[in-house]
């Protein structure tokens, strides 16, 4: 019988050659299923984008102040006032977050007479 060393060594790398060549064409598989992901997922992008540019101009119409001013017209709304200028007080950010040393540990029993009216936008 013939020697079946070489033969042995040929078969198996013809077996590591298929499955490396596996593995590459199910890898290229993968790529190209993304490859085609991609402008599906870039509508959706366009699409959200388009609904929160829409939304935004939804929400900036609603607080348009002509618009708060009609909807304070309405009866439901009506125990809603105004206020005052001496009624509010402002702060700039930087005297409302600074402790002043001697007040850190004690307690008040001061209620401010002034209310605070807080705004979103500066």
């Amino acid at each position: 019988m013939w020697n079946q060393g070489p033969l042995l060594r040929i078969l198996v790398c013809i077996g590591v050659f298929g499955v490396l060549l596996y593995a590459y064409v199910d890898r290229q598989n993968e790529v190209t299923r993304r490859r085609l992901e991609i402008p599906v997922l870039a509508k959706e992008i366009k699409d959200l984008e388009e609904t929160n540019t829409h939304l935004q101009y939804e929400i900036d119409l609603f607080e348009n102040p002509e618009h708060l001013m009609e909807l304070a017209r309405h009866s439901e709304y009506s125990y809603l006032k105004q206020s005052m200028l001496r009624e509010v007080l402002t702060m700039s950010d930087a005297l409302a977050l600074e402790v002043s040393p001697e007040n850190t540990g004690e307690k008040t029993s001061v209620r401010p007479k002034l209310k605070f009216a807080i705004g979103a936008k500066q």
